[in-house]
């Protein structure tokens, strides 16, 4: 499987609509297409028209595998890019962190 970047634009009206996409996602990820897409992470971004997006870090055989498992949730999927390397610098801040800089 290769890494990729998914970006959803808009895509929640809040963060309860968003929860129970995610919910969904994790289940069809896990239980119906588990050796085609593995979700990694989200992050979760307040658009400029007050609805929220995400960009999702996945793993996928495909970009096939990707539109497929978003059509079967219902959400935005066909904004994607396969990562060609990672650089990081730090890790992702904890909550704790983030609040003492």
């Amino acid at each position: 499987m290769e890494l990729y970047v998914i970006r959803r634009p808009s895509a929640w009206a809040n963060l309860s609509e968003l929860e129970a996409a995610g919910a969904k996602s994790a289940r069809i990820g896990n239980e119906q297409m588990s050796d085609r897409v593995r979700w990694i992470r989200s992050y979760v971004v307040h658009e400029a028209d007050g609805r929220i997006g995400t960009f999702c870090i996945y793993e996928a055989r495909d970009g096939d595998s990707i539109r497929e498992h978003a059509r079967r949730v219902g959400m935005p999927g066909e904004e994607f890019y396969k990562v060609g390397t990672t650089v990081v610098v730090r890790g992702d801040p904890t909550p704790q962190t983030a609040a003492a800089e």
